[in-house]
């Protein structure tokens, strides 16, 4: 049994990639999480980070580091870091290997694991994460960028949401970068025939103006009265909520439904038809997009309904579970929704079905366990 840190600057409990490493992890080794938060159920050692709350002096100190390229002293000095290094400071020193995820825990990562491999799991491109935001493209992502230089040759492995995302790293860093997707428990869940005069139309997840959700909205204008509409949004900026509510009042067919936990979104939009996600890529990372939600929509039994999106397109593409419009403009992906017949939502359906015995949660948590496992053979062998 190996001795492991996972780490994360994340509310690990409410963080379901973290806590799916824990579960692909801990059955075989004794696994040591450290992050934001409470101790979340089932994890046995744990040790929480405080989450401190940075001052306007500490920010305006923090962007003038930024803005004056002393890197180093931005990130050693950053208070999520320092509570980092305190919180490290309790946990016994020696673990076989340190699995740090995102690009802001890595410096970190690398000092606390001493001669012990690092595996980074990415997640998305840090250096472009919100390029659309100038104080992004002006100060924080050439911090990214100079972290991403300096620490990605001194990890063992790598690993991102996505092939887009892996041939990034790969051809900026040359680095090379396992995939593996954000996929969701599989979950026995029959095929519900759709309905010839009323196909339902879903799409949930967080409202970050950022995404364009009023785009969906306005899908609405085009669509006949076939089609309803329910978004079911997690409220992070109230004020942007507020304006989709104002935006939506115009159609009766489009509801606001409370969310639901993620565990259970999957059985709770069984009996919609179409899971919808239409995202304008607004920064690298929506260009290269593929969320939680998108393989939810598979376990769901959902027809999927995108953008040209690279990622998601790709694969709905190969497998046949839903439509990809030609444009990110509203009307293009309801003139393609408006030809579909019940018949053809059923037949994509059926493909997400098969799908998701392929994307789920228990395949990607094998793989961990198998790269892992073997990460951890190759180190003894050297050692030896």
């Amino acid at each position: 049994m190996a001795r492991l840190l996972l780490l994360s600057l994340s509310p690990i409990a409410s963080d379901p990639r973290v806590m799916r490493q824990y579960e692909a992890l801990s059955d075989a080794h004794e696994v040591h999480v450290m992050g934001f938060g409470k101790c979340p159920p089932g994890v046995r050692h744990f040790t929480p980070v405080d989450q401190p709350h940075a001052g306007r002096t500490v920010l305006l100190r923090n962007a003038l580091r930024l803005a004056f390229r002393r890197y180093s002293a931005y990130y050693w000095k950053h208070p999520q870091i320092q509570a980092l290094e305190k919180a490290a400071a309790q946990v016994p020193a020696g673990f076989d290997l340190v699995l740090a995820n995102d690009v802001m825990a890595l410096p970190m990562a690398l000092r606390l694991a001493g001669n012990a491999p690092v595996w980074l799991d990415a997640h998305e491109y840090a250096p472009r994460e919100f390029e659309d935001l100038w104080a992004w493209r002006m100060l924080l992502g050439p911090f990214f960028d100079a972290t991403c230089r300096d620490a990605l040759p001194r990890v063992a492995r790598m690993s991102t949401v996505c092939a887009g995302i892996a041939r990034e790293y790969e051809r900026c860093y040359g680095v090379p970068v396992s995939v593996m997707p954000n996929c969701p428990e599989p979950q026995a869940l029959p095929v519900q025939p759709t309905r010839a005069d009323r196909i339902r139309l879903i799409h949930h997840g967080a409202a970050i103006a950022s995404r364009k959700i009023e785009v969906m909205i306005d899908l609405m204008d085009h669509l006949d009265d076939r089609f309803s509409l329910d978004l079911m949004l997690m409220e992070q900026d109230p004020a942007y909520l507020d304006t989709l509510k104002q935006r939506a009042a115009r159609h009766a067919r489009i509801r606001f439904i409370p969310p639901v936990p993620m565990r259970d979104i999957a059985a709770h939009t069984n009996g919609y038809d179409v899971g919808l996600f239409l995202l304008p890529p607004t920064n690298f990372n929506y260009l290269h997009a593929l969320p939680n939600k998108f393989f939810e929509f598979m376990q769901a039994r959902l027809a999927i309904a995108i953008g040209p999106s690279r990622e998601m397109q790709a694969l709905v593409t190969e497998l046949g579970c839903g439509v990809v419009s030609s444009s990110f403009d509203a009307a293009d992906l309801a003139a393609h929704l408006s030809r579909l017949t019940a018949q053809d939502i059923d037949a994509m359906k059926r493909a997400s079905d098969a799908a998701s015995q392929r994307f789920n949660a228990a395949v990607s948590r094998q793989w961990l366990r198998n790269e892992v496992g073997s990460l951890l053979a190759s180190r003894v062998h050297t050692v030896r």
